[in-house]
């Protein structure tokens, strides 16, 4: 609550509003704002000054809704019961830590340097209380630095839990990706999990650490996460986890008969789909790649037929049937097993890779000619064959484009080397036969071509969690700037949190008929304020919150409040 507080500097009396709140058990003030001199104070009493000072204003809205997803969780509960507090620990506990985290990472995320800064401009004192003191990059070391790796996957367990007890999500179908998070971890520092590998935003000099993230496919809400040296291929990891990660999701609903889980093409090995078939109630759909299979991609599109999903009813809707996918049904024998197998046709795609395919060939016929030139001017470097035949290949590579689509040719003659080169017609249509085709298997032969090609199309649902998490604003796991790998559990777990909340966030919208991206939502109520106030002629300071515009309101009538007249958050019923 607001109360006065005179202070008095070199004889003469000040004015301040102090706020005080329960920290730790104990009374502190948790807010202190300067009123001014007594000339000035006596001038508001009376009126004669400003009708109405804004003393403080702190974000509020996004902090709130964090607050509102999370409190039925009870994330410190979840990490204190494995991680207790030590006898002379004092200030926040390592769940409270995490929580702090978390909620920045759904807000406005920051480093740990300027955590406390952060929070000293939110509302975070009326909503949940703490010395900012204590939120400091060095105390977040201290404090994750007692969570054992065996400690945080008891923790994460423990939360999918109660994330299953209270949203109880379909388990009938999941969906299993990986990505990895770059780090400018040096080279000598030791680590397990940053490794050099194949880096997905192309930083493949820097070192980096891989997540593999099981959602549902319905509700999107993640249920299991791992964390994984990021040298390791996809296969191998998936290989790893599948014990692990089935017993898991089998632990939650004893009551499933059957699951199916959507992979990417990168996972594929004989090994993994061996298990998958000892496993009867486990089930998959995968991609496969044209390349191993381009007889089959080639299949003429007369033989192909419109697929019945939602993004072609939609098509229809908007007079765009030329754009809509088709698929072409059939069966083959993969890993041993005979499988049911959908290629589908995109022309969408077809014509972006197309015009890409065209686009990179100009540009090659241009450097080709520039060889040629020189060649031809006998210049210093361009006399060999071989080494003309590498630069050619490294430009191929340059382009990710293969070398077969131009065939170099040279021949020595009395007055040097001559080199010419054509475009390989039939290999170009080959390949372009292959464009906007994409290949899925599954061993669900009884689903119908329409239930496939969907399962197969939702796992973007999980690589748009990926590209959430790689945002700048929220979540932001990247780059990872934790260089002991049990910080960058904590931290890998602490945006999986976040991510988590962030989507039911989306589900309480979406269920009350708000149908808004999560980052337009937190954008949107980080400019909902709390404020405290001085009103002409008061006596006493107020804190209110801002009258909210029409999306803000919806928001908060979405979890059952709203700002009265007076600027009091309230319950809708009450």
């Amino acid at each position: 609550m607001a109360h006065f507080h005179i202070k008095t500097k070199k004889g003469r009396p000040y004015l301040y509003v102090r706020e005080i709140a329960r920290v730790g058990g104990k009374p502190t003030v948790v807010s202190q704002v300067y009123i001014g001199s007594p000339e000035r104070v006596a001038s508001l009493v009376s009126g004669s000054g400003e009708s109405a000072i804004k003393l403080k204003v702190e974000e509020f809205g996004a902090l709130w809704l964090a607050d509102q997803i999370s409190s039925d969780i009870d994330l410190v509960g979840i990490v204190d019961s494995e991680v207790s507090k030590g006898i002379h620990e004092k200030g926040p506990s390592v769940g409270e830590y995490f929580l702090y985290c978390v909620w920045n990472r759904m807000c406005e995320t920051t480093s740990k340097n300027k955590l406390a800064q952060w929070y000293g401009q939110t509302a975070i004192q009326q909503i949940r209380p703490v010395d900012l003191g204590e939120l400091t990059s060095q105390r977040y070391w201290e404090k994750w630095d007692r969570v054992s790796e065996a400690a945080i996957e008891k923790i994460a367990r423990r939360f999918f839990e109660r994330i299953w007890e209270i949203e109880s999500p379909n388990a009938d179908c999941l969906l299993f990706d990986t990505t990895n998070y770059y780090t400018f971890m040096a080279s000598d520092t030791p680590s397990e999990l940053a490794r050099r590998g194949k880096n997905k935003e192309g930083r493949h000099n820097l070192r980096q650490i891989g997540l593999g993230l099981l959602v549902s496919r319905d509700s999107r809400l993640p249920l299991y996460y791992c964390a994984y040296p990021g040298n390791l291929h996809d296969s191998r990891l998936f290989e790893a986890v599948m014990d692990e990660m089935f017993g898991v999701v089998c632990g939650l609903d004893k009551t499933k008969q059957r699951l199916t889980v959507v992979i990417d093409k990168g996972m594929n090995s004989q090994s993994n789909f061996a298990w998958i078939d000892e496993h009867s109630m486990i089930h998959f759909v995968t991609t496969y790649s044209t390349y191993f299979a381009e007889d089959l991609a080639a299949t003429p599109l007369d033989a192909f037929e419109p697929a019945d999903t939602e993004k072609n009813r939609l098509l229809i809707e908007k007079g765009k049937e030329d754009d809509r996918i088709l698929v072409y049904r059939s069966k083959g024998e993969y890993w041993g097993k005979q499988r049911t197998v959908v290629v589908t046709y995109n022309p969408i795609t077809e014509r972006k890779q197309s015009y890409t395919l065209d686009s990179k060939l100009e540009v090659i016929r241009q450097e080709l000619l520039a060889m040629r030139t020189k060649v031809r001017n006998k210049e210093t470097h361009w006399r060999k064959q071989e080494p003309i035949r590498e630069r050619y290949l490294r430009l191929c590579e340059r382009f990710h484009v293969p070398s077969d689509l131009y065939a170099l040719e040279f021949s020595q003659t009395s007055d040097g080397l001559v080199m010419s080169f054509r475009k390989d017609v039939s290999t170009v249509e080959r390949k372009r036969a292959l464009f906007g085709k994409n290949i899925i298997i599954t061993d669900n032969t009884d689903w119908s071509t329409s239930e496939i090609v969907e399962a197969s199309l939702d796992r973007w649902q999980v690589e748009n969690r990926f590209r959430l998490s790689k945002e700048n604003d929220l979540v932001a796991m990247h780059p990872i700037r934790h260089w002991t790998d049990s910080k960058i559990r904590c931290h890998l777990f602490s945006c999986v949190v976040a991510m988590a909340y962030l989507r039911r966030i989306e589900l309480r919208l979406n269920a009350s008929g708000v149908h808004r991206t999560t980052e337009d939502v937190m954008e949107d109520m980080q400019h909902l304020h709390s404020v405290l106030v001085m009103k002409n002629g008061g006596r006493k300071a107020n804190r209110q919150i801002e009258i909210p515009t029409k999306t803000q309101a919806e928001v908060l009538s979405a979890f059952g409040f709203l700002v009265d007249a007076g600027g009091v958050l309230r319950p809708k019923n009450s």
